[in-house]
């Protein structure tokens, strides 16, 4: 398929509709309108929720095989819709089509392992004769639904980053009102239409795109049991604070770093691939994108020497040529923002090695070295195709530099020494250590998220089910 529809609808307690109010999409290359998408007003947000809320009953009703089997008809139509959802997703999100098809695919995994999940919902049997008191009682565990949730997305993955809380929501019985991103909510909506399919309970699903002026409820109404968004950390923080007793969960930035130890010469054309791959995939729009390469001082002259040449010679353009690796960023106040970072940081003392320049929202791919500390293209998130090189002479230095970031998310380390390893995965302060590659690599079925300015609690979908679900417990006198 390589159309679009003209117009897609939202979805409202499980149907569609067309509200005169559009929602225009832009394809993120050529700046042209793509599509129109159904516009959320106040009055439906207020419908979505309250279906949300009367839904909760049967929703906690509905059997685990039922919920299996829901998820199970979505992995189906994903596959099936595999070409159309790519060629939505590179569309309006800019990203090519070979990454496109790569989310597609993580898409279809995460719904796969939701599936498997909902037959591990268990409790368990406590010994509560703990004390001669105690005697004769018994106690029990089962987990149940925390109810209506509240899903919020960005806009760099909205297929995977959908499915993380959508997929856990039916797994764990939760009914949901999903925002997707104002500027790529077509791949949600196309998971809305195969919802729509299925015999979830009315009310159980809503998605419905909304201006940002309209959100308040998401984050604010007290019926709405969970918010889970993921974003960046200045409006993550913001909902966290406005959201009341409900629980939170948020999934917010990072600038990851990657160490590559002294060991790793005979390695060097593999790590420098992967680099390449951490930092510019997606156009570095990626909260676990290579941001900071700290590289040990004998091996930085060389790997910095391959490391510039193959990012010089990254192909840019389309995303819907299969032979583009570096799409637009999201729009050119981003490319805006990310190259003054740099032309600041340039006249700070920085060098720029390849790159630097832009056409719209076109940054090319940068590579940087000497910049002072205190930059915001280091000390910040920078959220786009840029990585800045940096030297180090002991590994006890690499963790320090590493850790001096407000973020903590994912980190990454190349090293073949077996107490480097358990002494960065013992020091390093993010939510998960990656050795051996990249911090961007994520599997769907590990737990995700990071600690300090980079959120709170964990995805993958069994610990995104553990924030779904409470714990009921039942005391026996025998």
């Amino acid at each position: 398929m390589k159309n679009l529809a003209p117009r897609y609808p939202l979805y409202v307690a499980n149907k569609a509709e067309q509200p005169n109010e559009a929602l225009v999409v832009t394809d993120k290359f050529s700046g042209d309108v793509a599509t129109r998408v159904a516009l959320a007003d106040k009055a439906t947000i207020e419908r979505a929720i309250a279906s949300a809320v009367a839904a909760e009953g049967p929703m906690r009703k509905l059997p685990p095989y039922a919920r299996r089997e829901i998820l199970e008809h979505c992995v189906k139509r994903f596959t099936e819709r595999a070409e159309e959802l790519a060629f939505a997703l590179a569309v309006e999100a800019g990203k090519p089509i070979k990454d496109s098809r790569g989310e597609v695919a993580r898409l279809i995994d995460t719904f796969k392992v939701a599936a498997e999940e909902t037959m591990r919902i268990d409790g368990e049997t406590m010994t509560l004769n703990i004390s001669p008191r105690a005697d004769g009682y018994r106690g029990f565990t089962k987990k149940v639904p925390v109810g209506a949730v509240s899903l919020m997305t960005p806009f760099n993955f909205p297929l995977n980053l959908v499915a993380h809380k959508v997929a856990p929501a039916i797994a764990a019985g939760c009914p949901f009102v999903l925002k997707p991103s104002e500027r790529t909510p077509i791949g949600a909506l196309i998971m809305g239409e195969v919802l729509a399919e299925t015999r979830l309970p009315e009310g159980a699903f809503s998605v419905v795109p909304c201006l940002l002026a309209d959100v308040a409820p998401f984050i604010e109404d007290p019926r709405l049991k969970l918010l889970s968004f993921t974003g960046s950390g200045k409006v993550g923080w913001d909902l966290k604070r406005r959201a009341g007793a409900k629980k939170v969960v948020l999934e917010l930035g990072g600038n990851a770093a990657c160490i590559v130890d002294g060991d790793q010469g005979p390695k060097l054309d593999h790590v420098v691939d992967r680099l390449v791959f951490g930092g510019f995939y997606q156009s570095g729009q990626s909260c676990i994108s290579v941001q900071r390469i700290l590289v040990h001082e004998e091996l930085y002259v060389a790997l910095r020497e391959q490391l510039v040449a193959k990012v010089a010679a990254l192909v840019a353009g389309d995303p819907k040529d299969e032979s583009t690796f570096l799409g637009p960023m999201i729009d050119e106040p981003a490319a805006s923002r990310l190259q003054g970072w740099i032309t600041q940081a340039k006249e700070h003392g920085a060098r720029v090695l390849t790159g630097g320049g832009r056409k719209g929202s076109m940054l090319e791919a940068t590579v940087l070295e000497g910049v002072p500390a205190g930059e915001p293209i280091v000390e910040e998130e920078a959220f786009g195709p840029v990585v800045v090189l940096q030297p180090f002479a002991s590994f006890d230095e690499a963790l320090k530099i590493a850790n001096s970031s407000q973020y903590g998310l994912q980190a990454g380390v190349f090293t073949s020494d077996l107490g480097h390893t358990m002494q960065a995965w013992d020091e390093l302060e993010v939510g998960g250590v990656v050795v051996g590659d990249v911090p961007s690599f994520r599997v769907d079925n590990m737990p995700y998220g990071g600690v300090k300015g980079s959120g709170a609690g964990r995805e993958g979908i069994r610990w995104a089910i553990e924030d779904m679900v409470e714990t009921r417990l039942l005391v026996l006198k025998t």
